[in-house]
């Protein structure tokens, strides 16, 4: 068993990335591929399904460049949720993918929740209404493409795309399922008041099962494409989401995912199912439990927008100015001499799952340099998901005790101090910063038999790092902030 291998891939909006692991979670081998993104009107985003299995393609052969196809046992998908594609009855797609940053459907959300009954659909797929989940892309797809859309014989996420083309199996995991809007979270099957509504069957999607399943076989055409062996399981994962609280171990209460990446995600574990409007309501990559979500949508998305818009340089060609910015910032006071940024720059969620709220900058003075914006924005953010974290615990009554840290933004020491210091939460990193993809990777164990359960497998395949615990000494400057920063959205909620 030691020297076997399992893979977990991570097919994101950018890129795939298929990584060998082994039997105590160390990174043996990876290989990486990129996917196109695009924008053909403004607010619209889509891809070439063809990209995501090419992308997965080039990365697996730049895998197996380094090591023997023999010691794959298993293979499993964390895949970018909230994404989908329609394909015909000789499963061709009908239409570009349309992906989770795609906003044409805010017109219908209203509309389609009152028809069905937005309190329903929260109850019954944990989603409070918001324009993410793909539930409101079908419904404006049926409206303004009706023939493309009854020419469609499956709609298919991400992962089941992709274990189509490995196995010939229309399968997913209900963890990959679930973000579609159209899951009936809690009996594990497809709603089907919403899907009449949609004028779609089950048929008309592909099978769910639990993460951790084996969905099939890599197929002889696919074995030819990818390198890999005929004959390897395929294995259910899990949206990227759940992946990565697989794969920092959050199976518990008290350690919460938190991913600084384009959008701030955090997830709280639960074995009880319950919805809120303080979170969404994901299911764990675990099989049994499920995920309290926040999400902030400006994460190191408005950190790059400030400087490619504001200070009109290009991060991609001066990659030093980062750490410039952070110890420009690190050397303002906690608290920005009274400036505070609200970081709704792309609407809000959770809380107020606001389509219409924007940002906004308070307390500007002659005082302020670049150095006070840049840690303003940290601090805003910080801000957010502490109040997040707060509304959880407070509809919950579970107490998060640390932070998992992943995503890019997990790599600045200011920022991780930032936000340990504001929610009083202490911050731990982890050895691999790849937790989607270990997390698929431990799906893929499970089911080879290297271990009896999820926990064991997390136990001993994911590895803390570095914990970085809260300065007491600014817990009451951050405290008094806080209770300025919550009056914010309130107070220009009516101004648009």
């Amino acid at each position: 068993m030691k020297s076997q291998l399992v893979v977990g891939i991570d097919s994101s909006t950018t890129a795939t990335k298929a990584i060998a692991w082994d039997h105590d979670g160390h990174k043996i081998a990876e290989g990486t591929g990129p996917i196109r993104l695009f924008t053909p009107a403004p607010d619209y985003y889509e891809q070439d399904s063809e990209d995501w299995w090419n992308s997965m393609v080039e990365a697996l052969r730049k895998l197996l460049q380094n090591i023997d196809n023999n010691r794959i046992t298993a293979i499993s998908i964390a895949n970018q949720r909230e994404t989908f594609v329609g394909l015909d009855k000789y499963g061709k797609p009908v239409r570009p993918a349309i992906i989770w940053l795609d906003e044409r459907c805010k017109g219908n959300v209203d509309r389609f929740a009152s028809d069905i009954g937005e309190n329903f659909i929260h109850q019954v797929t944990g989603k409070p209404k918001d324009y993410a989940p793909v539930v409101y892309r079908l419904a404006w797809m049926l409206e303004n493409e009706r023939d493309l859309y009854k020419s469609v014989s499956r709609f298919c996420d991400v992962q089941s795309y992709l274990v189509y083309r490995l196995t010939g199996n229309y399968k997913t995991s209900w963890a990959s399922a679930d973000p579609l809007g159209i899951l009936d979270l809690e009996k594990k099957e497809w709603a089907g008041d919403i899907l009449s509504r949609l004028e779609i069957t089950p048929g008309n999607l592909p099978e769910i099962y639990s993460p951790g399943v084996v969905l099939g076989i890599i197929t002889k055409a696919a074995a030819c494409a990818t390198g890999l062996k005929e004959g390897t399981k395929v294995v259910a994962g899990g949206g990227d989401g759940q992946a990565a609280g697989l794969g920092v171990n959050a199976l518990r209460s008290e350690r919460a995912y938190l991913n600084l990446g384009t959008a701030v995600v955090s997830g709280t574990y639960s074995r009880k199912y319950r919805t809120y409007r303080s979170f969404r309501t994901m299911s764990s990559c675990d099989g049994v439990g499920y995920y309290y979500e926040t999400s902030l949508r400006s994460g190191t998305f408005l950190l790059d927008w400030f400087i490619r818009n504001v200070l009109k340089i290009n991060p991609a060609g001066n990659k030093s100015i980062y750490s410039l910015l952070e110890e420009e910032a690190r050397q303002v006071e906690a608290g920005c001499q009274g400036l505070m940024i609200l970081p709704y720059w792309n609407a809000v969620m959770n809380p107020y799952w606001d389509p219409g709220a924007r940002g906004c900058m308070i307390g500007l003075s002659s005082r302020h340099h670049r150095g006070h914006l840049y840690r303003a924005l940290l601090e805003g953010i910080a801000m957010e998901q502490s109040l997040a974290t707060q509304a959880v615990e407070q509809a919950t009554g579970d107490k998060t005790e640390e932070y998992a840290v992943i995503g890019g933004g997990a790599k600045s020491d200011l920022w991780c101090q930032i936000i340990a210091d504001i929610s009083g939460t202490k911050i731990v990193r982890m050895v691999s910063d790849e937790a989607s993809s270990l997390g698929a990777g431990i799906t893929a164990a499970v089911a080879a038999g290297w271990f009896r359960s999820f926990e064991d497998a997390a136990n001993n395949m994911v590895r803390p790092d570095r914990v970085i615990l809260p300065n007491s000494g600014f817990s009451d400057q951050y405290r008094e902030l806080l209770l300025k920063y919550r009056q914010i959205y309130p107070a220009i909620r009516d101004i648009r």
